[in-house]
């Protein structure tokens, strides 16, 4: 059907000029409310109840951590919209939208207003931090205050938990300094309430940089997301976002930005290969001041502007240059920088893999394909970026190699299209159902796949809580024919629900003006897996679940608002599970296990997520500088014997990796090359050249040996015990 099942994304927000007449807004937001009654799989209508839940939904959008809005306010604004929202929508969004967006920028400007005028008061003499008092870390799920004089308090606890977090990691910071004999970074350091300032001045920006089209585009995104999390409306430039992510490709000057404190954005990567990296002229650590992003003589000021805008005005047409004025990350000298754009294809995005040739403890040679896929992308403008046949390539390649076995590296992985999947699935398994689908009439469809499969050896599957949608699918086909052992968090994401994406020109008007309307990504299916069941909430179990850091976040579809239920369809008819991994996944986790137990990296990561789930549980942050310091002091103990042990133990790793493994790099332009290259260090397979932290370095980690983390050691593990059962 080529729909496309997309990760959950933040609507991005940005300034830059397109180039034509406004909108019809109010067109646009009839019938963004007609296709949403119509198609969603919900098939729900507007009504009183509605209403008051598109406000809501919109009042979480704007405000997560309910730092702007009291009670009273929002009683007061149900009390107004509840009667009209719908009608608004239908007939005046354009006036809807920018009613809504000047009563959150009116309260949001306000308190912004007073936290700097905290933050200066502070200026001549800090908080002695001394009393007992604390406050929440999250006030997301908290109730909101009830009124102004609960907000002004909120935000006074706020501010003072910014200025005591950053006065002691500048004491912490600088003790570094004087231990390793380093220079201070702190020094060169604005006071901290500049610096806090600094960040506030940066939020006010992004509240008044907003013109109709944001406005528009957050009113329209809330009403989306009240159906579930994942229906949204993308305006014409989150559009073009949305499309170079997808495709895993962008245009623009290969170059990583970094918002800073001084109201600059810094160069904080380079991409090899990439248009500023030809071109020579821009350095790490420059810092851009204006951008002259159609190459017209017209400047915008880029100081304390949002990084998203920044980021709008650099990328552009391929082809057409883009002047920078930018100044030294070594000193104040201001010069400009013309750079031509061009396709910068996002490889840190794309698939990947490596062959680990190592010898087993029984002294038997192996060799062992990773291959790491960021997501399932596809170029929905027809182009020829697609994620199975680069997949394909590097997986025919890895046969050529002769390895032994596979592992399929999913961890982060948000998903992508549908019909990518499908295929890559049909790689592993052969011909037969790969996912079944559901759409609102209760219509279900088998999706399957043909041809003979192009990899027979023992898998692997890594996933974590961030693997979702088209993740989950390829997971839990992999499962559901006992074709591979799922390894990872205790489940994936949890979401299980098909997007399509459409623009919204389709359904304007003949003589409607097309420019600039946008599109809309709709929830119309929900996938299941040929077992029978639903990916929703639940997401794909692992076999054997590994400590891994995204334990300890609260994250997953449950987390998310307005989320569809878990449900279950009959099992899909013509396919038959391989029974081998269900008999020895018993002695498979057994014999992990007791590796687990004895790893102590595994070990770090067990309590490390112990540590993540007690603070966020108790969701309490102390505001008394003695407290916190012995809170700090005992966290920075623990770390740092755990960077004294690494540095130790991993040096004689390193030694025993060199004598017993050789890993070889397989990157997409390495397929075809007549032999592959050798990785050496992890700079090897390094797609940016990035700016030197001064902080990190005054930190004790040390990276994993040999490019390999502990999951993917275990992993390995877990595949030579295969290799090595009946």
């Amino acid at each position: 059907m080529g729909a496309a099942v997309v990760a959950a994304a933040a609507a991005l927000v940005s300034c830059t000029s397109v180039g034509y007449a406004e909108p019809d807004y109010d067109s646009i937001g009839k019938q963004f409310s007609l296709v949403l009654q119509m198609a969603h799989y919900s098939r729900a209508r507007f009504d009183s109840k509605a209403n008051a839940k598109f406000l809501e939904s919109y009042l979480r959008s704007v405000d997560p951590q309910q730092l702007y809005f009291t009670q009273e306010d929002v009683d007061a604004l149900h009390k107004k919209y509840d009667p009209l929202f719908s009608d608004m929508l239908l007939t005046g969004a354009r006036q809807l939208a920018l009613e809504l967006h000047a009563e959150y920028s009116t309260r949001a400007l306000a308190r912004i207003d007073a936290a700097e005028k905290l933050l200066a008061s502070y200026e001549q003499q800090l908080p002695a931090f001394d009393e007992d008092r604390s406050t929440l870390r999250s006030r997301r799920k908290s109730p909101r205050a009830k009124n102004n004089a609960e907000l002004e308090q909120a935000w006074r606890d706020m501010v003072d938990d910014m200025v005591l977090t950053e006065v002691i990691r500048r004491e912490n910071v600088s003790r570094l300094a004087r231990e390793k004999g380093k220079a201070d970074p702190v020094l060169k350091e604005k006071s901290i309430p500049e610096k806090l300032s600094a960040r506030l001045k940066r939020l006010r920006n992004e509240v008044q940089e907003s013109d109709v089209e944001d406005m528009v585009a957050m009113l329209l995104h809330a009403v989306a997301s009240s159906y579930d999390p994942h229906s949204d409306y993308m305006s014409a430039r989150e559009e073009q976002r949305f499309k170079d992510m997808i495709k895993a490709s962008i245009v623009g000057i290969g170059a990583q930005l970094k918002e800073q404190d001084d109201g600059t954005t810094r160069i904080e990567g380079i991409v090899k290969g990439g248009p500023a990296a030809k071109n020579g002229q821009l350095k790490l650590g420059d810092r851009i001041i204006a951008v002259d992003s159609k190459n017209d003589g017209q400047w915008t000021d880029i100081m304390y502007m949002s990084i998203d805008k920044v980021v709008d005005l650099v990328r552009g047409q391929k082809g057409v240059p883009v002047k920078l004025r930018v100044l030294s990350g070594e000193g104040a000298e201001e010069r400009e920088v013309t750079i031509i754009r061009d396709e910068v294809p996002m490889s840190e995005s794309l698939a990947s893999a490596k062959i680990v040739e190592m010898k087993t403890p029984e002294g038997k040679a192996r060799r062992i394909g990773i291959l790491t896929l960021p997501s399932f992308y596809i170029d929905l403008e027809g182009g020829d970026v697609r994620c199975a046949s680069d997949v394909k390539k590097l997986v025919q390649r890895m046969n050529r190699e002769g390895v032994d076995g596979l592992i399929v590296d999913l961890r982060f992985n948000g998903g992508g299209s549908l019909e990518e999947v499908r295929k890559m699935v049909g790689f592993f398994t052969g011909a037969g159902p790969v996912v079944q689908v559901r759409d609102a009439r209760g219509h279900k469809e088998r999706l399957t796949v043909s041809g003979r499969k192009i990899f027979d050896g023992e898998m692997v599957v890594i996933t974590n809580k961030l693997s979702a949608s088209a993740s989950e699918i390829f997971a839990g086909a992999m499962a559901d024919y006992g074709r591979a052992v799922i390894v990872g968090d205790e489940a994936t994401f949890g979401k299980g629900t098909v997007q399509i994406p459409r623009s919204l020109a389709e359904y304007l008007p003949y003589f409607s003006s097309r420019e600039g309307v946008g599109m809309i990504k709709i929830t119309v299916q929900k996938f299941y897996r040929i077992n029978g069941a639903s990916t929703q909430l639940k997401g794909v179990p692992s076999d054997i679940v590994l400590p891994m850091s995204t334990a300890a976040l609260q994250l997953g579809e449950g987390e998310l608002d307005f989320v569809m239920p878990y449900d279950e369809i009959p099992a899909a008819s013509g396919y038959v599970k391989n029974p081998r991994l269900a008999r020895i996944l018993p002695e498979l986790s057994r014999r992990s296990a007791a590796r687990v137990s004895e790893d102590k990296d595994l070990q770090y990561a067990r309590w490390y997520i112990d540590y993540r789930r007690a603070l966020l549980e108790a969701n309490v942050d102390s505001l008394n500088k003695a407290k916190r310091i012995a809170e700090n002091e005992e966290l920075l103990r623990r770390q740092k014997e755990i960077a004294e042990d690494r540095k130790v133990r991993y040096a004689a790793m390193a030694e025993a990796d060199a004598a017993n493994l050789r890993i070889y790099r397989l990157k997409l332009d390495d397929v075809t090359a007549a032999e592959l290259p050798l990785i050496t260090k992890a700079e090897d397979e390094k797609y940016m050249d990035e700016v030197e932290d001064p902080e990190e370095a005054l930190e004790d980690e040390v990276d994993y040996p040999s490019t390999l983390d502990p999951i993917l050691r275990e992993s390995m593990n877990i595949i030579n015990d295969m290799l090595e059962m009946p």
